[in-house]
């Protein structure tokens, strides 16, 4: 077993959630709670002078911008939750040794799923007309002026088996469906952990390995298919072929960060003292290589719907370049979700120190809120958007949210898996 030999590692440690901390995290929340009370001040009394939107020429009111908020960071965070949940599942799928020590740290961002579930579902309930243009009866409705052909002939995707305009059956079972697996998945992982802690052998390796297999292929689906119902679908008219890849990177590169971010706050504090620089190095590599294909995707999206000119498909980027409110911001996200990390992360010792990750791990989780923001904001509120105190408000309150969540859920179980199979090889883990 793992604890003979010359390692004499604590296998038993348990992270402590200290008041401290637990402080500093409800400080920031505080202060995020704050902005964003000014930030709906500011709305309220006419920061933004109300006036018709570009969608159907009704007026703007002040709410509408604090539901796409509540949206982009519904997706964002269940994206980096979901996302903890299946590289925990890739590790076993793979049968990756190094990454045993990680394990639990990965898996405890699935804590915050069950809450994400809720919020996307309220969010849903409350704001889908302000968010959705699809929700409009009047769309699917063909003696009617408003009446849209391209809509009404994807209304079955999200009305079916009911009237199309009527209640969105087929879209709500889609969101409670992907939630209600993800979470069963989540708790069948953290149960199989469990007993592998419990009873030891590696029957429990075998049984992961299988249930991250089911997991891994109903994520590959249910991960695409959220990504054209919360973000494609805001935008009804236009569509691309790789959005569901596209979000998945986005999430994915958050997700890394995060974990990566977690691992180096662990390591900090004196746990995980198994962990050395050769896996601070492979999580390093993970960020800066699923970066550049984030940028990848981004960039095969972007060409091809240049290239092509199509009208239909080319008005999803003009009204965000030539858009006061968005322009500067596309060079935003690829600033901060690509050519900081490149150039930061490209040498071997830039991802062996803490310190470079921090830092780019940050920017990371920053530029890709950007990008949810530049997802979903154009479509539903046009040009009476922007990054102010509202949105830097919602994001400290959400990642504060998510932080208390995750690390409560942390600390209630042992850190190490200390009856995997593996622990001794991810002691001489070396690149």
């Amino acid at each position: 077993m793992a604890h003979h030999g010359e390692h004499h590692y604590n296998l038993e440690q348990r992270f402590d959630f200290t008041a401290a901390t637990k402080k500093s995290i409800m400080t920031v929340l505080v202060i995020g709670a704050i902005l964003l009370g000014i930030g709906i001040v500011l709305a309220m009394t006419g920061g933004h002078h109300e006036e018709a939107g570009e969608a159907g020429g009704h007026a703007f009111h002040w709410y509408e911008r604090l539901y796409a908020n509540l949206w982009i960071n519904n997706v964002f965070f269940t994206g980096i939750a979901i996302v903890g949940v299946f590289f925990f599942a890739i590790q076993f799928a793979a049968q990756a040794g190094w990454s045993t020590p990680l394990l639990r740290v990965m898996l405890s961002f699935g804590n915050w799923l069950p809450i994400a579930g809720l919020l996307m579902i309220a969010t849903f309930f409350l704001a889908n007309h302000d968010l959705f243009h699809w929700t409009h009866a009047y769309l699917f409705d063909q003696n009617d002026p408003q009446y849209d052909k391209i809509i009404d002939g994807k209304g079955a995707f999200f009305y079916w088996p009911m009237e199309k305009g009527t209640f969105p059956v087929f879209y709500i079972a889609r969101m409670v469906l992907f939630f209600g697996f993800w979470v069963l998945f989540f708790n069948k992982f953290k149960k199989i952990s469990d007993q592998e802690d419990q009873l030891g052998g590696t029957s429990h390796w075998f049984k992961m390995r299988s249930w991250s297999a089911y997991f891994l292929v109903f994520f590959a689906v249910s991960s695409s298919i959220s990504a054209w119902d919360w973000v494609m679908s805001i935008d009804t008219h236009w569509f691309s072929t790789l959005f569901g890849w596209y979000v998945f990177a986005s999430w994915f590169v958050s997700g890394l960060s995060a974990i990566t971010l977690l691992t180096i706050f662990l390591k900090g504090r004196g746990y995980l003292e198994m962990v050395n620089e050769n896996h601070v190095h492979d999580l390093g590599k993970f960020v800066f290589g699923f970066s550049i294909f984030w940028t990848y995707l981004w960039f095969s999206q972007f060409l091809l719907i240049y290239y092509a000119n199509i009208p239909e498909e080319s008005v999803y980027f003009i009204e965000r370049l030539s858009s006061d409110v968005y322009g500067g911001f596309i060079f935003v996200n690829l600033g901060l979700n690509f050519f900081l990390p490149f150039l930061v992360l490209m040498t071997r010792d830039s991802k062996r120190h803490g310190v470079f990750l921090k830092l780019v791990c940050t920017i990371l989780l920053v530029g890709h809120w950007v990008d949810f923001f530049l997802m979903i904001q154009p479509g539903t509120l046009g040009h009476n958007g922007g990054i102010g105190f509202m949105e830097v408000g919602m994001f400290l309150v959400y990642g504060s949210a998510v932080a208390l969540v995750v690390l409560g859920g942390l600390a209630k179980k042992n850190l190490i898996a200390k009856n995997h199979p593996m622990l001794e090889e991810s002691y001489h883990h070396h690149i």
